[in-house]
């Protein structure tokens, strides 16, 4: 498989095109976004690992000049930005799976090898209800083809639900999933976690419904359940 490597750090593209090698992968080097956009153009890669932070032209750029163009090559973003908000910037101009530095290289290989995979068809990596999306590579949540954004907390409880959507989810198990560790948390706060993620998922036409006794589960707002 030919990947192509954009980072302009000398030490960390060499340390990377090593031990990617050694893990059987051809690899091109780049390390600006003006070399990188003529190479990406001549379509030899099977798959693209892009630092944003590359001079020339950033990886964000890099990426909406790609994607506007029709090119669908995979792409791993890499970047030293690990908030949610850098996340979902790097999702929306059109990267397929998002890796904050520092990242185990063990991590980045499997990572490669599911997209690749998910690319050719292997496997399935996307859980649905209604209008939500979740891509189990990238661990992210999308309304269409727009990224969803949510707190951890939001993210940790609506992943444990469209797992099973349909299916209840035991509010102890929730609340084990969500606040693992953490002490003086009464099992009561998943109910502030559940009733922030209901405003924010009802555009995918999907809410979170409460059993009694029971727990929630994550269901269409079409389905036919009983209230």
């Amino acid at each position: 498989m030919n990947l192509l490597l954009v980072e302009d750090d000398p030490d960390m593209s060499n340390a990377l095109m090593r031990a990617l090698d050694r893990r059987g992968f051809s690899v091109t080097t780049c390390v600006d976004g003006g070399t990188a956009l003529r190479t990406i153009k001549e379509g030899n890669h099977d798959l693209v690992v892009l630092d944003l932070n590359i001079p020339v032209i950033d990886g964000l750029h890099l990426l909406q000049r790609v994607r506007s163009q029709g090119i669908d090559v995979p792409v791993i973003a890499l970047t030293a930005r690990s908030a949610v908000g850098d996340r979902v910037a790097g999702l929306n101009a059109g990267a397929d799976d998002y890796l904050a530095k520092p990242f185990d290289l063990d991590e980045l290989e499997a990572r490669i090898r599911a997209l690749l995979r998910r690319r050719n068809g292997a496997e399935d990596n996307t859980q649905r209800c209604g209008e939500l999306r979740f891509d189990k590579t990238s661990e992210a949540f999308y309304h269409g083809d727009t990224p969803l954004e949510f707190t951890p907390r939001e993210h940790t409880l609506l992943k444990a639900l469209i797992a099973k959507p349909r299916h209840a989810v035991t509010k102890e198990r929730l609340f084990r999933l969500v606040f693992s560790g953490e002490e003086n948390v009464q099992i009561e706060a998943i109910e502030v976690i559940v009733h922030r993620l209901r405003k924010k998922i009802a555009v995918t036409k999907t809410e979170v419904m409460t059993l009694r006794g029971l727990g929630y589960l994550l269901r269409e707002l079409s389905a036919n359940l009983p209230e």
